[in-house]
């Protein structure tokens, strides 16, 4: 029976720390058999699925409120999206603009594992009948 393969995308929170290096060194010393590749945000690993979920559980204790994963669709050096063979980055503008967001996302992890509220935002009240009748009178003129 074949071993099931996978890879993923190891993103680093622009809040955190740790580094890509630390991260690629880090699965190095792990002794898995596993390929990692580091990455301007993180890294990709890759190999058989317990193997690379062994790997990411050392990962994430590097720290764990700054560090995220998701599955990649592509192996590393895919020829159908490795820049290497199309000049460009297909997907990075995506993976940049969810880098952006990490440090929001950790920040609320964070205040949630504290048992703090992590939405200060008070929600909006109902709008008088007045007052509408008021901005339909503006808008109207």
């Amino acid at each position: 029976m074949a071993k099931e393969f996978e890879t993923r995308m190891i993103v680093i929170s622009p809040s955190s720390p740790v580094t890509p290096d630390q991260v690629t060194r880090l699965v190095h010393s792990l002794g898995l058999k596993i390929t990692v590749k580091e990455t301007c945000y993180g890294a990709m690993i890759e190999g058989g699925k317990e193997e690379v979920h062994k790997a990411l559980v050392a990962i994430r204790k590097l720290d764990p409120d700054r560090i995220f994963t998701k599955v990649r669709g592509f192996p590393i050096g895919d020829t159908r999206r490795c820049r290497a063979h199309h000049g460009s980055r297909p997907g990075f503008t995506q993976l940049e603009k969810e880098w952006e967001c990490l440090k929001l996302v950790d920040k609320g992890v964070s205040a949630a594992e504290r048992g703090e509220q992590v939405c200060e935002r008070p929600r909006p009240g109902k709008l008088p009948v007045k007052r509408l009748r008021e901005i339909v009178d503006e808008v109207s003129k």
